[in-house]
C-alpha cells in the first residue's frame, strides 16, 4: 500500500474511534476513560508483541529513539488523550474532533522550523485551510 492509503486507513479509523469514545464516556470521568481506553492499548501491544516478537528489534534501539518514541506515547496516548477527553465530554464531537485534528498544523510548523523541511505552495496552503477550518469550527 501507498503512503496515501495507509494516511487515508488512518483517517477512516481516526475518523470512527471519536465516536465510540463519546458514546463510551457517558458520565465517566476522562481520567477513568483514558484508563480503560489504554487497556485496549495494551492488549494490542500483547497480541501484537506474542505474534510478531520484536523484543529482539527493540533491543537495538539507541537510548535515544526510545526516550523520543516513549515520549510521544506519553504526550499523546496519556496527556493529549486526557485533554480530548475533557473536551470531547464537554464539547460537540462535530467541533471537538477537527479541532483536535489541527495537530498536522503544529507538526507542519515543528517540520520546518526544526527539521527544516521544504516550504512548499501547497503545504502553505493547506496549513491555511486548516486554520481557516478551525476558525470556522469555533462560532
Amino acid at each position: 500500500m501507498t503512503a496515501f492509503l495507509w494516511a487515508l486507513l488512518t483517517a477512516g479509523i481516526w475518523g470512527v474511534v471519536p465516536l465510540m469514545e463519546k458514546v463510551g464516556l457517558g458520565h465517566t470521568a476522562p481520567t477513568i476513560g483514558v484508563m480503560v481506553r489504554s487497556l485496549g492499548v495494551v492488549a494490542g501491544v500483547l497480541l501484537f508483541g506474542w505474534i510478531w516478537s520484536p523484543w529482539q528489534a527493540i533491543r537495538t534501539l539507541s537510548w535515544s529513539s526510545i526516550f523520543l518514541l516513549a515520549g510521544g506515547g506519553l504526550l499523546a496516548s496519556f496527556v493529549g488523550q486526557m485533554a480530548f477527553y475533557r473536551a470531547l465530554q464537554s464539547g460537540a464531537l462535530s467541533q471537538v474532533t477537527p479541532v483536535a485534528g489541527a495537530y498536522p498544523l503544529v507538526a507542519a510548523i515543528l517540520g520546518w522550523w526544526i527539521l527544516r523541511e521544504p516550504l512548499t505552495l501547497s503545504r502553505v496552503l493547506g496549513v491555511v485551510c486548516v486554520v481557516v477550518g478551525v476558525i470556522l469550527l469555533r462560532k
